[in-house]
């Protein structure tokens, strides 16, 4: 038989079929993916073919369907293996909100990177904009011209006050979603909103830290009630956003704005730092690439590791 993975909890995977049934599966044996050192072999989104054991209603997998595509990260413990967040996604929604808790532009630029690097189209969801004070209000202005810039979808929403979540919901139809971001950020929230069925568990922030408080502990993927069909996934919140597998010479190339630059540079192999007549150095000078992108660049090439705290519009 053949389903789609729909909740994985380490062990056992939840598998659904064509035919709507569900199955508690697990791997036999060792199970590794050619080329990938991962936590997880098996993800959220990924299709697979199992079998049932004999006389019981679980089911061993054998096979992994090739992923169009998935959203990878360093694995918060294990450092030199990655942890697949997600396959198989149409959009990942990265939500973000300036306070309660603060999401940083070096996380933006981490996600957006990953999403450029695994082929998966990326859209910002500003989220509280009803709690905005005017030093936030114009902090958020900030962030969101120098993404809309560069080509990315940004939507201004409150999930609790119900604020252009109908264009939310309408970008889904027909798509398989994942939402990411900070726990805190809303994103059972507005799940929640997007079909009430789900009910998924929401937790107060952190006043002590400005936090949000784990309440999703796997990524897990729900069935929406819409014509189209409609598949939501919804992640744990994350503090870091550790990037993988980026040669230094392709870092350039999941930055949209020194992608369309790059070819003016004076050397081929230019890595836009110390290097003379370099396009992109040149365009930080005049504004043209914003000062916070082009430092999350020379982050991300340093090897530097993102810390959750750290401000810098």
């Amino acid at each position: 038989m053949t389903g789609i993975v729909t909740k994985s909890t380490g062990s056992w995977y939840w598998v659904r079929t064509e035919n709507h049934k569900q199955y508690q599966c697990r791997i036999r044996g060792k199970f590794r993916l050619k080329g990938i050192k991962s936590t997880n072999p098996i993800t959220v989104g990924d299709h697979v073919d199992f079998e049932l054991e004999e006389n019981t209603n679980t089911g061993i997998i054998n096979n992994i369907h090739k992923r169009r595509n998935y959203i990878v990260r360093k694995s918060v413990n294990l450092s030199k293996q990655t942890h697949i967040i997600a396959a198989n996604i149409d959009i990942a929604f990265l939500m973000v909100t300036l306070d309660n808790p603060p999401t940083f532009p070096a996380f933006i630029d981490r996600f957006l990177a990953t999403a450029e690097a695994y082929h998966v189209e990326a859209i910002l969801l500003f989220n509280k904009m009803d709690l905005n004070d005017e030093q936030l209000e114009n902090e958020k202005n900030k962030l969101v011209a120098i993404y809309r810039k560069i080509g990315y979808t940004c939507i201004e929403i409150s999930a609790t006050k119900r604020i252009n979540i109908d264009e939310v919901k309408n970008l889904m139809l027909g798509k398989v979603s994942m939402f990411s971001g900070h726990s805190g950020v809303g994103k059972s929230t507005l799940i929640n909103i997007i079909d009430s069925n789900l009910n998924l568990k929401v937790a107060e922030i952190s006043s002590q830290h400005k936090q949000g408080q784990h309440t999703t502990t796997f990524a897990e993927m729900f069935v929406l009630d819409t014509e189209p069909e409609s598949y939501i996934i919804d992640t744990p919140g994350i503090k870091g956003f550790g990037v993988v597998d980026f040669k230094k010479q392709e870092i350039s190339d999941y930055f949209r704005e020194f992608f369309a630059l790059k070819h003016k540079c004076k050397f081929n192999n230019c890595i836009h730092v110390n290097e003379p007549k370099c396009a992109i150095k040149e365009a930080v000078e005049t504004r043209d690439i914003s000062p916070s992108r082009y430092k999350s660049y020379l982050q991300i090439l340093d090897g530097e590791e993102f810390h959750y705290r750290i401000k810098d519009i």
